[in-house]
Parts: C-alpha cells; structure tokens; sequence
C-alpha cells in the first residue's frame, strides 16, 4: 500500500512571546496560516517491522532525529502498532526557515499513517500526539488559520484569510530558534496587535492584515543576521502590500493582491537570492 500526502508550509502573520515560563518554555501568541509552497511525503508499507525514512535534502537527518521519523515511531509505540513503513520526503520548503518544514512533514506522516492503518483517530488526537514531537505539530496536523497560544499547541481556528500572493524570500543562513529566544527580552517587547489581526481576518479587510504584520523575533533576528533586515527593507522598497519575517526566521515573506506586483517582486528579488518562491495563502483546514 501507498499514498502521497502533500505537507504545506505555515506562516506567522503575527508572532507575539507573553512570557517565559518556569519550565524554560516561553508562551507566545501567534496568527498561523498555510501556504502553497510543499513537501511532498510518500508513504509505503514494508514487510518488516521498522521505519525506513529517505529525504531528497542534504541538510536534513535521515534517521531518528527526523521529525517525520518521530512522528512514525509515536504513533507506533502509543498504539503497539508492529508493522513497517518507509517515508520518502521530496523537500520544497526550505530547511531551517521558519516554515515549520520539519513540523508539517511530521503532521503530514501522522494523518496518513492513520489513513492507511485505518486507526481511526480524529484531528484533535493526532494534534495530541503531535505536541509530543513538537510545538508546531499540532498546527499543522489540522492546517488552516489559528490564533495559537501556549507552547502554540492551544488552538482557534479563524476563516482563511483572503486570497492573495505570498512572496517568500529565504537568505542562504540558517537561525537557531533558541539562540533567538535567548536574546529576547521579553519585558521589553512592543506586542503585536493580535486581536486586531483577527478582526481584520474575520472582516476580510486584506489592507488592515497586511497593516497588522508584526513578529517580536525580528529584532533579535536582524541583530543577529542584518542581512535578514536588509532584505525586509528591499522588499518593503519594492512595493510589496505587508511585509514581515517567519517564525524565528530567516525567511521574509510579502503579501498582495495584484498579480504583476506579486511577479514583479519575484523577478526583481531573483535578481539576488536564489530562494524565492510566488505561492498563494492557503488558510483552510485539512479534511
């Protein structure tokens, strides 16, 4: 038996820190949505009782520290499953970007791992299970739009935004999400306006959501990596409706609306980036 389940990548149209935990974990506040920009995972039954994980990426583990690898073996060991699978990942999303690659791979693995051993679990439970391989997981078990508080595992799904262009623009770095939790200051930060951001999603009012992109992590980031503040600042020139970073970074993405622009800003960044992608915001649930 085998199935190919499609893994999009996410993006934070806000990223707020509350606070820092006492378990080292920090809470955050976060307007999610998925793009059309995708791994593609192969699922194959195999005769012995094993996980065998192969990924079309250099820099991505092909073994036990594989977030799809984990996802497999959960599932497994939760539910005394004894039987084989091989994973193949075809990578789009670039690694180490921001974009939950590692996290939707691994939610990707798990709802058609319960597809095809026919287990029967619902979204939430997978989510569950999910949270045990990662923070990131449980968003994109279910996919969609979704304020995420906590860790990000506590989730309220939002309609999808409108349509529009996601412009995604990845510098050749990588950017440790410790590392940039560590250079926070927290008590300092200036807060997004989430609620404002979800009015403006609900409303449909693509100027007051491009308006309200805002992610605390990017300060930390450009300190860090200027070149990542330049290149917001090249697209911001450009003419893009809202710009703003990823996650942790490094990525930077632009929204519009209008399809000469959304070209435009892609022939004019390739001009000096070999990472760009033109996709359009997904923002609705996995069935």
């Amino acid at each position: 038996m085998q199935k190919i389940i499609k893994a999009p990548a996410k993006i934070n149209l806000t990223l707020d820190v509350v606070r820092k935990r006492e378990d080292g974990y920090h809470d955050v506040e976060m307007v999610m949505t998925t793009v059309d920009l995708a791994d593609r995972i192969q699922l194959t039954t195999i005769d012995s009782d094993r996980i065998s994980i192969d990924v079309s990426h250099g820099f991505v583990p092909n073994n036990e520290n594989n977030l799809a690898y984990q996802a497999a073996n959960v599932l497994k060991s939760r539910l005394g499953i004894n039987k084989g699978i091989s994973i193949v990942i075809d990578k789009q999303i670039p690694v180490s970007a921001g974009l939950a690659g590692g996290s939707t791979d691994a939610a990707a693995v798990l709802r058609g791992l319960n597809e095809m051993w026919g287990l029967g679990l619902s979204m939430s439970e997978l989510a569950e299970i999910g949270l045990e391989i990662g923070s990131d997981v449980p968003f994109c078990v279910h996919g969609g739009t979704a304020l995420a508080t906590g860790r990000g595992e506590k989730l309220e799904f939002l309609p999808p935004p409108p349509p529009c262009w996601v412009i995604l623009v990845k510098p050749p770095i990588g950017v440790s999400t410790r590392d940039i939790y560590q250079r926070l200051k927290v008590n300092q930060l200036i807060h997004p306006d989430t609620n404002g951001m979800i009015k403006a999603i609900e409303e449909q009012n693509f100027e007051d959501i491009c308006s309200k992109l805002e992610n605390v992590m990017e300060k930390a980031t450009f300190e860090l990596h200027p070149s990542v503040k330049n290149i917001k600042k090249r697209i911001t020139q450009y003419g893009a409706d809202g710009v703003v970073m990823s996650g942790s970074g490094p990525t930077i993405f632009a929204l519009t609306q209008n399809d000469y622009r959304a070209h435009r800003l892609y022939n004019s960044l390739k001009g000096f980036m070999e990472q760009v992608y033109v996709v359009r915001l997904l923002g609705t649930k996995h069935e």
